[in-house]
């Protein structure tokens, strides 16, 4: 009889210590349940509130028919420009495909295609194959330019009148070091509304020398037949 009790307290031990332990298992695989679901909760309130990212990391998305762009000229003589259309980076310091000068980007106004980049040095360089460039450049085409350090010394009557015919208004008055960004087109109608001038100026120049960057995004629409 001895022995049955001792045996049915020995099970009633073992039978209370499982239940205790599988409580306190349970109690923990709940918290740690818990804190999954509530991580995931928040990780995917993060990410529906995170704000959404544009062609070119531009501020708002581009209606259809129309090419997202974002620019920059050069900062002084140390960063040079930058040129994105469509997300693709067309020119920058990184691509290693820019200079002093005017930076110049063409694209294919129907398709977005990227035609040709390249830059002329309007410090110590010759205007006039700059001159022969603009002239060539195909009716429909987008024409992006951006200055970096200087891009107005050579620059001459005939080539400032080529790129107004671009659309441009301010390079009747670009000047030595001033900063400018453009984006026009051949056969454009009207007046380009994309164009950002900062004038040199030695008390609001934000480097010594040169005033600051100047940046501008927008949507370019795209050329119908």
């Amino acid at each position: 009889l001895t022995g049955a009790a001792k045996l049915v307290v020995v099970i009633a031990i073992f039978l209370l210590t499982f239940y205790v332990i599988s409580q306190v298992f349970e109690i923990k695989m709940d918290a740690n349940l818990g804190h999954i679901f509530a991580r995931s909760a928040l990780d995917a309130a993060a990410r529906s509130t995170k704000p959404p990212r544009y062609k070119c990391g531009i501020s708002k998305a581009c209606p259809e028919k129309h090419f997202a762009f974002k620019m920059s000229s050069g900062a002084a003589n140390v960063v040079g420009p930058k040129i994105c259309v469509e997300d693709n980076v067309l020119m920058s310091g990184v691509k290693n495909n820019v200079g002093r000068g005017i930076n110049v980007a063409l694209v294919n106004g129907k398709t977005g295609e990227t035609l040709d980049t390249k830059f002329f040095d309007m410090w110590g360089g010759d205007v006039a194959p700059f001159i022969e460039f603009l002239k060539s450049i195909q009716d429909g085409t987008i024409v992006l330019m951006a200055t970096y350090d200087d891009g107005a010394t050579k620059l001459n009557e005939e080539a400032r009148k080529l790129i107004a015919e671009l659309g441009s208004t301010s390079i009747t008055n670009l000047g030595f070091r001033d900063n400018w960004v453009f984006c026009g087109g051949k056969g454009i109608k009207t007046k380009s509304p994309f164009e950002q001038h900062i004038k040199n100026n030695k008390d609001t120049n934000k480097y010594e020398g040169w005033p600051e960057v100047v940046e501008m995004e927008g949507c370019i629409p795209q050329k119908q037949d």
